[in-house]
């Protein structure tokens, strides 16, 4: 709302008085972008709108179908992540395959919100990366421990507000289906917190895998519908590297989402770079990029922080410029559905793998986005 590209803000949901709070808050006011005729009971009406993008942030099950539903209705999409979340992975490799059908068919755009992409850490190894200063890719990793008791964000909780409305009943009763027909859910259908940093650095995507799961012990009542509570997998690159990447819920350690990556001439770890001659520690301002002069004034216009870069190592900022740029001036957004189908495909088949006790399996890919970017 504070980007100076944008002239005009609405708001959708089935629950009417959750647009009334929202459209009541004094910013909303103070900003003159939304006009009560903008708002919305369901995502039909908004698809008819003269709206140019939505921003779909429902519950994971339902991104995908809804991002594609505006994409046909003549919008660009930007998703929560993940690309959509349901126990059947093989499910989820179809609207994976319909996500990038639907960009090319409609020749909208659509941009994964995945925060770890535009992590400080992230973005320099990328710029390192495009110097050639990592030489050849070697190895990395990436991790996503979120334990489900974890006190800044507990996935109890999560679990808890995501199923009280009107779509979480639905969800409730449509799960049921899945587990009744010896479906069940892993970590590593969420993964691209983990997947994004490795991938986007080296610009090289997953070609096989090997993965093992990690069972709960204590019948937690939370991972009655998981096979596993905690997953690992080795993946072979299109490059000739290996990565690895863990996805835990049950796991004592308060929280981290992180990668590493190593080349024959140099290599990245915990917020360090490392060659043969030694280590150059960095602040978070040494790795991170600037956004322009214009975004950077309103943005710390609107913020009562001195951090006006928001959560998740500082990431929001970033990606809603990301997408309103891309919209505005007809560009391929950065995380774009074949870069999103790339995190999301290697979590998919690694619990796949999980399932046949590591056997090792193909992941599918959809190659580059149009233009090669």
């Amino acid at each position: 709302m504070a980007h100076p590209l944008v002239d005009r803000i609405a708001l959708c949901d089935r629950e009417a008085d959750r647009i009334s709070a929202i459209a009541g808050r004094e910013k909303w006011r103070s900003y003159g972008k939304f006009n009560p005729r903008d708002g919305y009971s369901d995502l039909t009406s908004i698809c008819a709108s003269d709206l140019d993008a939505l921003v779909i942030i429902t519950q994971p099950w339902l991104h995908a179908p809804q991002c594609i539903q505006a994409m046909e209705s003549g919008k660009h999409v930007y998703s929560a992540v993940p690309v959509i979340m349901v126990p059947s992975g093989d499910e989820i490799l179809e609207w994976c395959d319909r996500l990038v059908a639907t960009c090319l068919r409609t020749g909208m755009k659509y941009m994964l919100g995945e925060t770890s992409y535009y992590r400080p850490q992230t973005m320099y190894c990328r710029r390192r990366a495009a110097k050639g200063e990592f030489g050849d890719f070697v190895y990395a990793e990436g991790e996503y421990f979120h334990d489900v008791d974890s006190p800044s964000a507990n996935l109890r909780d999560v679990t808890r507000l995501r199923e009280a409305s009107k779509a979480g009943r639905e969800w409730v009763a449509l799960k049921k289906t899945y587990l009744a027909r010896g479906l069940k859910s892993g970590p590593m259908f969420y993964p691209t917190h983990s997947t994004s940093g490795p991938i986007s650095v080296m610009r090289a995507h997953a070609e096989r895998v090997c993965a093992w799961g990690f069972k709960n012990r204590t019948r937690d009542a939370y991972f009655s519908d998981s096979a596993f509570s905690n997953e690992t997998a080795l993946f072979q690159m299109s490059n000739g590297s290996t990565m690895r990447i863990c996805e835990s819920r049950e796991i004592g350690h308060d929280n981290r989402e992180a990668f590493r990556v190593y080349g024959t001439k140099g290599s990245f770890e915990h917020d360090q770079w490392v060659t043969t001659g030694g280590r150059e520690p960095l602040s978070t301002e040494d790795m991170r990029e600037s956004l322009p002069p214009e975004v950077e004034k309103a943005y710390r216009s609107v913020s009562k922080k001195s951090n006006y870069y928001g959560g998740h190592g500082g990431s929001h900022a970033f990606l809603a410029h990301e997408f309103v740029e891309a919209v505005a001036s007809d560009l391929m957004p950065a995380i774009n559905a074949w870069e999103a189908v790339r995190y999301m495909a290697a979590g998919v088949v690694a619990h796949h793998s999980a399932l046949r006790d590591g056997e090792v399996l193909n992941v599918p890919d959809w190659g580059d986005a149009p233009g090669g970017e």
